[in-house]
Parts: structure tokens; sequence; C-alpha cells
């Protein structure tokens, strides 16, 4: 008879096993997009004529877009490193990279539509999916990727060239101008946040991982699912947010 496989508590290792999420991650990444609602909600009513601002040039505007936009950069860093410790294999990085870059075609089909003059070419998602790709090969070198990264900032903040004022250049930044889109998020200076989260993440994944599970256990539950389900979220929010505008207003 065959002998009967004794079934004792898991292994070390498999107990050891990497884990893909963290509460507290997903939180951060959560009040991102507490953040964004916020913003486009404003921008919305701006839209529609109820509220009076400029988000092009008020600095309190520009300042809470680049708050939201260094979190969910900085927050793909930090995810390719425990995305990649999780699952070495390309299989569920690529799928990721187009469920996103799939995500980013939609969007700016759907920003045509609406706003055939300034649709989104280069958006959030747009730099998220290519940011992804050229970052995930210093997931091994954080040291690497925080030097690099931090270089990318100061060139994308500091430079700016005519070169990168054609069109077919916009995604790559450092123009002389924003270009007329509603949603523009180059690669730089942005692509450098990813980079130094990166840089974050592998610091504090080993030497800080207690005190991140701590906070994971405390953290809001709401937060963590708006940071699970931040892709369908964003892709759904501004219908949502204009059809209640609409019906209220």
């Amino acid at each position: 008879m065959p002998r009967r496989r004794r079934h004792g508590p898991p292994s070390r290792a498999a107990s050891a096993a990497p884990r893909t999420r963290l509460d507290i991650i997903d939180a951060g990444r959560g009040f991102a997009i507490g953040l964004m609602l916020i913003y486009h909600f404003a921008f919305d009513l701006a839209w529609l004529r109820v509220l009076r601002a400029d988000f092009n040039n008020d600095i309190f505007w520009l300042a809470f877009r680049a708050l939201i936009v260094t979190l969910f950069l900085g927050l793909v860093g930090v995810s390719l490193v425990l995305a990649k410790r999780a699952h070495p294999g390309p299989r569920h990085f690529w799928r990721r990279v187009a469920l996103i870059a799939g995500c980013a075609v939609l969007v700016t089909i759907a920003s045509y539509l609406t706003f055939p003059q300034t649709f989104i070419t280069f958006g959030i998602l747009h730099c998220i999916a290519l940011s992804s790709i050229l970052a995930r090969p210093l997931v091994d070198f954080p040291r690497l990727a925080l030097a690099v990264g931090a270089a990318i900032v100061a060139l994308g903040f500091t430079v700016h060239l005519p070169l990168f004022d054609m069109p077919w250049l916009n995604w790559v930044g450092m123009m002389t101008h924003k270009p007329p889109t509603e949603d523009y998020v180059p690669l730089f200076p942005w692509l450098g946040v990813a980079l130094i989260g990166i840089a974050l993440g592998a610091w504090a994944l080993p030497r800080q991982r207690r005190r991140l599970d701590a906070a994971s256990r405390v953290t809001p539950r709401s937060l963590a699912w708006l940071g699970r389900h931040s892709l369908l979220i964003y892709m759904v929010h501004q219908p949502v947010l204009i059809g209640i505008l609409r019906v209220l207003l």
C-alpha cells in the first residue's frame, strides 16, 4: 500500500516565501488615488464652469498634481522590487505591463473623443508602463538606480531644449513648454522618481521589514483596497464623476 503523506506545518522555506504585496504599500497607492479623485473632482467642476481654477499655472494645483504623480511613480519603483522578489520570471511582469499599456491606449482614445484638441498622448499610465520596462533591469542594482534616477530628475527639471518641443518627442520631456494635452507625465523627470523608488524599496524591504509588516497590520483596509484596485479605479472614476456632476448640476 502507498504510504500516506504526513501533513505537518509548512517548511521554513515555504513560510519565508516573499510576499507579493504589503498593505502599507497598497495604502500608499490608495492615498495617491484618493488625492487624484480630489484633484479630478476639482478639475471636472472647473470644466463644467462651476469652479474657477487655473490648473496649468496655479502653484497650489501644480504642487498638488506633482505630489500625486510622485507618489504613483515612486511606488512603481518600490512595487518593482517587491514583484521581482515574489515573481522572478518575466511572465508576471510583462502581463502587468501589457495590462497597463492597454489601459493607456484606452485613455488616449477616450480623451481624443472628449478633448480632440488636447487629448492625452503620454499621461500617467503611459509613463508607468514605459518606466516599468526601463527601470526593471536596475532592480538588482539599487545604488545605480538611485544615481541614475537622481540624474534624470535633475535633468528633467533643469534642462529644456527646443529639440524636445517636437510632438514625436513629447514623451521624453525636457521641453521648453508643456504640450497641449490634458495629462502629461514625461520620462524626464518621472522615470527618475521610479528609479529612486527602486532604491528606496531595496533599502527598506530587507531592513525595515518588521516595521512594514507591523504598519500593514494597522493600515486602514479602505486605503489598502483602493491601492489594490488602483488601475480599475483610475479607468472608471472620470466617467463616474462626470456622470454624477451632470445629474446634480
